[in-house]
Order: structure tokens, then sequence, then C-alpha cells
């Protein structure tokens, strides 16, 4: 996971794009959005926490480094 990836997709790409990205990765396409990736693993990773971040800025009126340490807690949690 690349917080530099997830800021550049956060900042330029449409929550839209995103999922069509996602919707994309896992039926085995190609995407039509630019995602930064070593393999389809991280880029779904990069795409599915930029989705989140966007959601979470929207629905409580955060801005992306609150965001992302809501994220990135998230992810800690779930690993634990």
């Amino acid at each position: 996971m690349k917080i530099p990836v997830i800021k550049k997709l956060v900042e330029i790409e449409s929550n839209e794009n995103l999922l069509k990205a996602e919707e994309a990765l896992l039926n085995e396409e190609s995407l039509e959005i630019t995602v930064e990736g070593d393999d389809e693993g991280e880029q779904l990773t990069h795409i599915i926490a930029a989705r989140w971040i966007q959601e979470k800025m929207k629905e409580d009126n955060m801005d992306f480094k609150a965001a992302l340490r809501e994220y990135t807690k998230k992810v800690r949690e779930s690993i634990n």
C-alpha cells in the first residue's frame, strides 16, 4: 500500500471511476484509468483505499489526512 498513490487517486478520480476500476480488476479486464501498483492486488488495494477515504471525507467532512488515519486504523484492527 503506497500512500502517495492513494492520495493521487483520491484527488483526481471520481468514486464512480474508482468503482469501475475495482470491478474491472475483479473481472480481469483492463482498466480505463491509471492505477499504480506492483501487481493487480496492489492496484486493487489502492482503489479500495481511495474509495473508502473519499466516502469518509464526504460523510464525515474530514480532510485527507484524517480519513487516511481512520483507514489505516481500520486496516490495523483487521490484521490483529
